[in-house]
């Protein structure tokens, strides 16, 4: 582990490879789980706001489930996510030739709003857990993410370079930077 701050980040940012493969997984992380993408508090009322922009974009079953449920649900955990679609996949969820997108950035990409997508889905496969004095920051492995792992072994790409911008959003650039250093001294020491 590496302190930065008040985070512990794991090594498997820096030791795992990863690029995410859409041809291959076919946006399976929104489809699958237990769960809805976890949402920080300040992103609820983001949610709400974004809605009337995105709306368009999403599925009717999508906008139906949406309007029963809420936006966004507690989950069995306590931990406030976004809402499921019939128990699968996520409410924003827009499926294109086959593969499972954002409707939440699909508006974003089209200029409609100014949030991307919930920083936990931008983040992924790294989740984060909020502890009383730090946060840990850490690396999920899945089995749909297979090809992701073979693609960025094969490109030569950590995983805390292929999350770049998402680090950067949620922690900040000097937060990166940092992270960055310590993965150029990690690895200096590790090939002595």
């Amino acid at each position: 582990m590496l302190q930065i701050g008040s985070t512990l980040v794991s090594l498997d940012l820096i030791e795992k490879h990863f690029v995410c493969n859409l041809s291959r997984c076919k946006g399976a992380c929104c489809v699958h789980g237990d769960s809805g993408a976890p949402l920080d508090d300040e992103e609820l009322n983001v949610i709400e706001e974004v809605y009337p922009f995105v709306k368009p974009y999403l599925r009717e079953i999508s906008i139906k489930t949406i309007e029963e449920k809420g936006k966004w649900q507690v989950d069995r955990d306590g931990d406030k996510v976004t809402t499921l679609v019939e128990n699968n996949e996520c409410a924003f969820v827009v499926f294109e030739k086959g593969v499972a997108t954002c409707g939440i950035e699909k508006a974003f990409n089209e200029g409609k709003i100014n949030f991307r997508k919930p920083v936990s889905c931008h983040l992924y496969p790294v989740r984060l857990t909020k502890y009383s004095s730090y946060v840990a920051v850490n690396y999920h492995t899945w089995e749909i993410c297979k090809p992701a792992i073979k693609s960025g072994v094969k490109l030569g790409v950590p995983l805390f370079v292929f999350l770049k911008d998402a680090l950067i959003r949620k922690f900040g650039e000097d937060w990166y930077q940092e992270l960055e250093h310590s993965a150029s001294e990690y690895l200096k020491y590790k090939q002595q």
